[in-house]
């Protein structure tokens, strides 16, 4: 049963918004590869903008660590790619269940490692990280190993309405459990796809929010109004200018979570594209 319900599940959510080959047409290229991972290669697109390329930006998807992938975030990664002059790297990582914590964060940290080798050979400019929910978790944990010397230390960090204290309470996770597109009840359904093993429910790795912020790259923290997870970004972006970091925080009015993935007929979604992509350009030349 639950094999049945995740292959469709899947299946339904890594659809475009709008079609990918129409997606690509303002680049210069979309490559399909794959980039090594621990498990073995991984599939990911490379999406190049025209013009000289500054800086790479790996991006990494949402989905509660369980669905979505190169598909559905391929217009993401296009405007992204576009707006910003960067090259952006989607990786497919692991899912869950079949693939629970840490493996999301194991293939994150490969593929970055394989675009900052690649980004230092041939563009200017430095790395970013990118994400948006699950997506976003996984690039918060990415920019806390830059500050401790785990992995490449990004320009910049692009969270979309990220999920970031694990079991912590807020009160948007309240005040929109119900009815909201993202519901209390599905977040706690895809985090016990995700981690399976008790202890993993407060490992820095998944709970990047509790852990010392000093340091960290300059972010850009985006959430929408009426989503559970709009206060885990909101006091994220808050302990962040606390510990000193250099924040732009902007939350969407009447947006629903994933309002991302939507852009195409959100006007929300694009916006929110171009000050994350305008960002990471600010971020690249000032590196390069």
């Amino acid at each position: 049963m639950q094999e049945h319900f995740l292959r469709h599940l899947r299946k339904a959510m890594d659809t475009p918004s709008f079609p990918c080959a129409l997606s690509s047409l303002p680049l210069r290229r979309v490559i399909s590869l794959f980039v090594p991972g621990p498990a073995g290669p991984m599939p990911a697109r490379l999406f190049l903008p025209h013009g000289r390329v500054r800086g790479a930006v790996l991006y990494l998807h949402g989905g509660g660590f369980v669905h979505c992938g190169l598909n559905s975030h391929h217009g993401i990664c296009c405007r992204l790619a576009r707006v910003s002059g960067a090259a952006v790297l989607l990786p497919d990582y692991r899912l869950a269940p079949e693939h629970p914590f840490p493996a999301a964060v194991e293939d994150a940290r490969a593929a970055l490692a394989w675009l900052a080798a690649l980004s230092a050979r041939y563009w200017d400019g430095g790395v970013g990280v990118a994400g948006d929910s699950a997506g976003g978790n996984l690039a918060a944990v990415l920019a806390q190993d830059g500050v401790a010397g785990r992995g490449p230390m990004p320009a910049l960090q692009l969270l979309y309405y990220p999920t970031l204290y694990g079991r912590q309470e807020f009160p948007s996770h309240q005040t929109y459990a119900r009815g909201y597109f993202l519901s209390r009840r599905s977040m706690a359904w895809y985090g016990a796809q995700y981690i399976q093993d008790e202890q993993h429910w407060d490992d820095p790795r998944f709970v990047p929010g509790m852990n010392d912020l000093t340091g960290l790259p300059p972010a850009v923290i985006v959430t929408a109004q009426c989503d559970p997870l709009r206060d885990e970004g909101a006091f994220y972006a808050q302990a962040l200018r606390h510990a000193g970091v250099r924040v732009l925080y902007r939350c969407y009015p009447g947006a629903l979570h994933a309002f991302l993935n939507f852009y195409a007929f959100m006007p929300h979604g694009k916006a929110a594209l171009r000050l994350g992509g305008r960002a990471l350009r600010k971020a690249f030349h000032a590196q390069a």
